[in-house]
């Protein structure tokens, strides 16, 4: 059976999400998340996505709950939603994976992510019903919900102004952003152009979207407009473009919203949370401004902890997975570009020239296949290679290795000041891994 991952579960729409196992996971979600209210369900435009929905609502009615059906929308719609009328929901995607791949993320009353212990029983349950279901039992949702209450509150989160006279490229991944992302950005005044948004049930992500944003890039600089948006599959996630066609990450977002709040006093506690993977840059630009930096494990859901555990509004992964906290329960790359592009336009300055607040400190990532699970705290060879990259790098630099929670892999960040230095420092300790561990080949 699939693990449980910090959404729920993820993998190959056919071999791995059965109809007895999402079937049980509906079963599991309505014993642990109550029958009392209507669960909320959207999903991506996979083809696998009707399936999965109905596998769901069967679920749901063998244990006496009721389905709600949104439809494609975007995964912070779903939690929208939820959130509104304090109702459970189940988000079918994958996100920026392939078509081939779906998933299902798992909301609690409320809109909010699973805690670690609802998680825990849920995947209980869900063990206990998996092969006690015998066939798949087809239902209907009972009923649709519309999207219309989230797109006003988008529209409201820029306070009554507007982005007439900016030129916006978007590039809908081919997901769940295709239509609604440029219909809020023109219900603003945005003039909008708009690429990869012809879903056709497999093109989702397919060299498109924040994980190849090379046509947006193009297009932007092609249509002569200020900027662009790129969103993945499930539109959780966004990456903006300049007006010159160079790409602007989370941190560099998060530098700019975060400076812009900072400057009309509204940054509450005067800081961000943000992932141990986030560029030294941001650190570097926000320090200088006056603004902290809580750093947390990576995944969203350890930087909503710490949001909520130090009161602060704003934070966010380098992937464009940003947080408002006041505004939405999880990430939202529509929201998230509706910021962005409301800070450009009260400055008055140009994508480019808010992006040069934040320099990019050289980083490479690169993760190592080890010959079995790792045990860092039993590798005294890492950490003094570790300990001796760092003294190395001193203040201008930065060293994060970590094992991977689900496979044989050992991950390693390195940031320096020069892209040589932090390709030395990364040889260095690749070979420091491989000679504690054993390589078994095919880094990552």
């Amino acid at each position: 059976m699939l693990q449980f991952g910090t959404d729920g579960i993820r993998g190959d729409a056919d071999a791995d999400l059965t109809s007895d196992l999402v079937v049980a996971l509906g079963r599991a979600a309505a014993v642990v998340l109550g029958t009392d209210r209507p669960f909320v369900v959207g999903r991506d435009t996979r083809r696998s996505g009707p399936r999965l929905r109905d596998d769901l609502a069967a679920g749901l009615h063998a244990e006496g709950a009721v389905l709600r059906d949104a439809g494609i929308v975007p995964t912070p719609a779903v939690a929208f939603l939820a959130a509104v009328d304090g109702l459970p929901a189940l988000m079918i995607s994958a996100s920026h994976n392939p078509w081939t791949d779906n998933g299902i993320k798992l909301f609690a009353p409320g809109g909010r992510k699973l805690d670690d212990a609802l998680e825990r029983r849920v995947e209980d349950e869900l063990r206990a019903r998996v092969g006690a279901v015998a066939a798949r039992a087809w239902a209907e949702p009972d009923g649709a919900i519309s999207h219309e209450p989230y797109v006003q509150h988008l529209v409201r989160t820029i306070e009554g102004r507007r982005l007439d006279g900016l030129r916006v490229v978007v590039d809908g991944a081919n997901g769940a952003a295709s239509e609604l992302g440029p219909e809020v950005l023109r219900a603003l005044g945005a003039e909008v152009v708009v690429i990869h948004a012809a879903p056709d049930g497999t093109n989702i992500n397919a060299g498109c979207g924040s994980t190849a944003p090379g046509d947006l890039q193009a297009a932007v600089v092609a249509e002569h407009a200020d900027a662009g948006l790129a969103f993945d599959g499930d539109a959780d996630r966004v990456l903006a473009v300049d007006e010159r066609g160079a790409l602007v990450d989370g941190d560099q977002i998060m530098v700019i919203v975060a400076l812009d709040l900072h400057a009309r006093g509204r940054l509450r506690n005067d800081a961000i949370a943000v992932t141990v993977l986030s560029n030294l840059g941001l650190r570097n630009a926000l320090a200088a401004a006056g603004v902290s930096v809580v750093e947390t494990p990576v995944g969203d859901r350890h930087v909503f902890a710490a949001m909520e555990a130090g009161d602060l509004l704003l934070g966010g992964e380098q992937s464009g997975h940003v947080i408002f906290r006041e505004l939405a329960t999880t990430g939202d790359g529509i929201l998230t570009g509706l910021q962005l592009l409301d800070s450009m336009a009260r400055s008055g300055r140009r994508m480019s020239e808010l992006a040069a607040q934040m320099t990019r400190v050289p980083q490479l990532l690169e993760g190592v296949r080890v010959a079995a699970k790792p045990d860092l705290a039993a590798a005294p060879g890492l950490a003094a290679e570790v300990e001796a990259v760092e003294a190395a790098l001193g203040a201008e630099g930065r060293v994060l290795v970590r094992a991977s929670g689900t496979e044989p892999l050992i991950r390693i960040m390195v940031e320096a000041p020069t892209e040589a230095a932090a390709r030395g420092a990364l040889a260095r300790l690749r070979a420091a891994t491989e000679k504690e561990f054993g390589a078994s080949g095919g880094g990552r």
